[in-house]
C-alpha cells in the first residue's frame, strides 16, 4: 500500500514543536468525560465538568453587557431602526449610538468586507477612546483591528522572526499564545523569570543578564513580551517598573509588545492599570523613541465576548515602509470580522454619565467585578489553606497560579506515567472532581517548580463547591502519595 500523502513525519516541523496547553490533554480528556455524562449519566463520580482551565466568561454563565449586544443588535439589523416599537424596546443611547456607527459603515452593510485595518469610523472611537483613558493622543491610523488580540500577536511575530536566530524575550510563566506563534514562526523564546517569591515581580538585572547569555549564543532578541496585567500570574505591574521595563526597550532597542487585554480587570485598591504608551509618553518619550505595539481585547475585561472575536493593536514607533508591510499582511486576511469591531469600539467607548443606559450598564459591570474579586479572594484563601500549596494574591486579569509541593512518590508515579507531575495532578483532579485546570508546565515555571492555573470564572454561587470538592480530592492526594 502507498505512504500516505500526509503523515505526522512529514508535516512541518514548526507545527510538530507548538503546543497550546490551555487546550492540551487535559482539555481533550475533560470533554471526553463530558460525553460519557451525556451518553451515561451517573457513571462519573461527579454531574458536570466545571471548565476552570480558560478565560471564557460567558460560558461560565456570565452575561453579556446589555448596551453592547442592544447596539449590536441594531447594526446588524437596521431595519429595527425603522420601527416604533424598537424605542421602547431598546435604550435611546443604544438607538443612536448604533445610527452613527451605521453610518460610518459603506453602504450601512455590516455583511461586507471592510477596510483591512478596520472601519475608520470605529478606529477613530478606538482612538478616542485610548487618548481618554491615557490623557495623550492616539491616531486611528495606528490602530488595527483584529479578531481578539491572538492575529496581532502573530502578526507580529511573523513581521518580526526572520529565521532561528531571532528572539523574543517572553515572561515565564506566559500565556502559551506566544511560546506556540514563536514555534510556529521558527524564532527563539528567549524567557526571563517572573519571581514568584516577590508577587511575579519582574527584575530589571534578570532581563540584562538573560539578554547578554541570549546575544552570546548568536540569537539576535527583536522584541520583549509583557502580559499585565499577567496571565497566568494575576499581577499588575507597579509604575516604576514600568518605567524601568520602556527604558530597557529604548536602550536595548527592543520592540515592547504589551498585552493589555486585561486592563479592565484589577481588584485591589493599592494597584490601577497604567498602559506602557502612557507611562512611555509621561517619561517624554515619544515615536522615535520607542516602538510600541499594545494589544487588547473584546474577549475579556468585564465584557468576555470571546466568542465575537473582537480586538485591535496599536503600533506606535515604526517607519512608514514598515507600516506599509504590516498593512499588507493586514490585508491578506482581507478584514476582521465587524461585529468584533463593533465591539472593540464599544469597549473603548462605553456609556457615560448621563447617558440613558450609564445606570444599568454601571450596575452590570461593578456587578461582574467585585463578583470576580470575591471569586478571586475565595480561591486564593482556600489554596493558601491547603497542606502544600501556596498561592499569590489575584490582583488582577482571571487567574490563580498556586504552587503544589508535590511528595516525591507523586514525582514518581508521574514519572511511571510518563507524565509531568503537574499534569498528573490535574488529570487526577479531572477524574476525580469534573474540575478542570491547565498544568503549569504548559505555561513555564521555574524548573523543580509545579503549578496549576486555574481561572476565576465559575459562577459565585459554584464557589463553595468546588473549594470543597478541590479540598476533598488534594487531601486525599497528599495522603495517597506521602513520602
Amino acid at each position: 500500500m502507498a505512504a500516505p500523502a500526509v503523515a505526522v513525519d512529514n508535516l512541518n516541523p514548526k507545527v510538530l514543536k507548538c503546543e497550546y496547553a490551555v487546550r492540551g490533554e487535559v482539555v481533550m480528556h475533560a470533554q471526553r468525560l463530558q460525553q460519557q455524562l451525556q451518553t451515561q449519566p451517573g457513571s462519573l463520580p461527579f454531574d458536570e465538568i466545571l471548565y476552570c482551565n480558560i478565560g471564557n466568561p460567558q460560558s461560565l454563565g456570565q452575561q453579556p453587557i446589555t448596551f453592547f449586544r442592544e447596539v449590536l443588535a441594531l447594526c446588524d439589523h437596521p431595519c429595527l431602526l425603522e420601527r416604533e416599537e424598537t424605542k421602547s424596546l431598546f435604550s435611546a443611547d443604544a438607538i443612536s449610538r448604533a445610527k452613527n456607527i451605521l453610518a460610518s459603515i459603506p453602504g450601512r452593510a455590516t455583511g461586507a468586507y471592510s477596510h483591512s485595518q478596520g472601519i475608520k469610523g470605529l478606529r477613530d472611537a478606538i482612538a478616542a477612546g485610548i487618548t481618554a483613558r491615557d490623557g495623550f493622543p492616539a491616531n486611528a491610523d495606528d490602530i488595527f483591528l483584529t479578531d481578539g488580540a491572538s492575529p496581532g500577536v502573530h502578526m507580529m511575530m511573523q513581521l518580526l522572526i526572520r529565521n532561528e536566530k531571532d528572539g523574543i524575550f517572553c515572561p515565564i510563566p506566559q500565556y502559551p499564545l506566544y511560546s506556540a506563534s514563536i514555534a510556529l514562526h521558527g524564532g527563539a523564546l528567549v524567557p526571563y523569570y517572573l519571581d514568584e517569591s516577590t508577587g511575579w515581580g519582574l527584575e530589571i538585572s534578570d532581563l540584562k543578564k538573560q539578554l547578554e547569555d541570549a546575544r552570546s549564543k548568536g540569537i539576535d532578541v527583536r522584541a520583549l513580551v509583557v502580559i499585565n496585567p499577567g496571565n497566568p500570574t494575576g499581577q499588575v505591574l507597579a509604575e516604576e517598573n514600568q518605567r524601568d521595563i520602556v527604558k530597557f526597550c529604548k536602550n536595548e532597542g527592543l520592540v515592547l509588545l504589551a498585552d493589555e487585554v486585561y486592563q479592565e480587570n484589577i481588584y485591589v485598591d493599592n494597584k490601577k492599570f497604567n498602559s506602557f504608551k502612557k507611562i512611555a509618553r509621561s517619561m517624554g518619550y515619544n515615536e522615535d523613541d520607542l516602538t510600541l505595539v499594545s494589544f487588547q481585547s473584546v474577549s475579556k475585561g468585564y465584557y468576555g465576548e470571546c466568542g465575537k472575536r473582537g480586538g485591535y493593536m496599536e503600533i506606535t514607533g515604526f517607519s512608514a515602509p514598515v507600516r506599509e508591510q504590516i498593512y499588507k499582511v493586514a490585508s491578506v486576511n482581507l478584514c476582521s470580522n465587524i461585529t468584533g469591531q463593533i465591539l472593540a469600539s464599544l469597549v473603548m467607548n462605553a456609556p457615560k454619565v448621563g447617558d440613558a443606559s450609564y445606570a444599568s450598564y454601571k450596575a452590570e459591570k461593578d456587578g461582574i467585578l467585585q463578583s470576580l474579586a470575591r471569586r478571586a479572594k475565595a480561591l486564593e484563601d482556600a489554596f493558601n489553606n491547603l497542606e502544600g500549596i501556596t498561592c499569590n494574591k489575584a490582583e488582577g486579569a482571571m487567574y490563580l497560579f498556586p504552587q503544589i509541593r508535590l511528595p516525591q512518590k507523586a514525582i514518581e508515579a508521574a514519572k511511571a506515567a510518563k507524565k509531568a507531575p503537574d499534569a498528573f495532578y490535574a488529570l487526577r483532579l479531572l477524574e476525580t472532581t469534573g474540575i478542570v485546570v491547565v498544568p503549569g508546565s504548559g505555561f513555564g515555571q521555574v524548573p523543580g517548580t509545579w503549578h496549576i492555573r486555574c481561572t476565576i470564572l465559575p459562577q459565585e454561587e459554584k464557589i463553595p463547591a468546588i473549594i470543597s470538592h478541590f479540598k476533598a480530592f488534594h487531601e486525599s492526594f497528599m495522603a495517597k502519595y506521602r513520602d
